[in-house]
């Protein structure tokens, strides 16, 4: 010690210059500690690492925090709010319009019977889309705007509990499907018992349909590397079941302006459908599949969405 303090009265023979130096010292050791904290960034299990290269250009570089994963991984049960979806809607048409077609000609024929109002017949097509002869009704008059038939799905909660060692999960979900189906013709729904669907005698700029749902999907997901999620492949699949809650038209045209109807349009109230994810990394992708018809009778429509899943597992 009493060298040392020999050394610093040889290099500091006024104390005011060894206090400057102390503080100066101070400064810049809590200046470089300041940028390697603001260097380094770290977002959960993910950190980043900026730094410079020789020729000044700056580069970052991922690192997987794998203290945080193997904490995290401690627990068996987790869990992701707001997970929201962004696709796009169609569906698939079985609906037999040769035989509504034929009725339209020949109304009178034993092969149908009257009294089929509330089915997926030629007879319950005619009833809930009547047509002359000379126009007979087609798939085409229900055809959809893919670009503009737009899926939202928000998902207030996602859960995951693990069943085999992170890799074997259960995820489940509570949340809201919010589908468009914007049509290219200019077809009109006529609320009532029964719903009707005819061909509307003005051009819509806008035509659609939006149908809401109270949903909760079940799947089985599998994770090929639970210790490094962002390089990882993942996939699930299983079964939603969804509930109607909110149906509606909206109708844009130079004559009868904005028009909103609020109606269930003999939409199915329940909807039961096959529903599936793909991931790598933070990309993934979702897809879901309807079991059950979109309506109730007449049309035998079978909707699907595709689209991209943010904020998920």
């Amino acid at each position: 010690m009493s060298k040392v303090v020999i050394i610093s009265k040889r290099l500091f023979p006024y104390p005011c210059i060894k206090w400057i130096v102390l503080v100066v010292l101070l400064y810049v050791a809590a200046t470089v500690k300041a940028q390697v904290t603001t260097d380094t960034i770290q977002i959960k299990g993910l950190v980043i690492l900026k730094s410079k290269n020789n020729n000044g250009r700056t580069s970052y570089k991922f690192y997987n925090d794998t203290s945080y994963i193997n904490n995290k991984l401690k627990k068996n049960l987790h869990t992701r709010w707001l997970v929201v979806d962004l696709g796009f809607n169609n569906y698939t048409d079985r609906s037999n319009y040769g035989g509504a077609s034929y009725l339209a000609y020949y109304p009178a024929t034993p092969y149908y019977s009257a009294n089929k109002l509330y089915d997926y017949s030629a007879q319950g097509l005619n009833n809930f889309a009547p047509r002359y002869g000379s126009s007979p009704l087609t798939a085409s008059e229900f055809k959809l705007i893919t670009g503009k038939s737009i899926n939202v799905n928000i998902w207030l909660f996602m859960q995951r509990l693990n069943l085999v060692k992170h890799k074997l999960n259960l995820q489940y979900a509570l949340g809201i499907e919010m589908n468009n189906y914007r049509f290219a013709r200019d077809i009109t729904f006529k609320p009532g018992y029964p719903t009707t669907v005819f061909r509307d005698s003005v051009s819509f700029s806008k035509n659609k349909m939006f149908a809401e749902y109270l949903s909760i999907p079940l799947m089985l997901n599998y994770t090929a590397n639970p210790y490094k999620p962002n390089r990882s492949f993942k996939i699930s699949g299983g079964i939603m079941g969804g509930y109607l809650v909110k149906a509606r038209t909206k109708q844009i045209s130079p004559e009868r302006g904005k028009v909103k109807v609020d109606d269930d349009f003999n939409l199915n109230k329940w909807r039961l459908s096959v529903t599936s994810e793909l991931g790598y990394g933070p990309l993934k992708l979702y897809g879901n599949f309807a079991l059950t018809a979109l309506h109730d009778y007449g049309l035998l429509q079978y909707p699907f969405s595709v689209g991209i899943r943010f904020n998920g597992f």
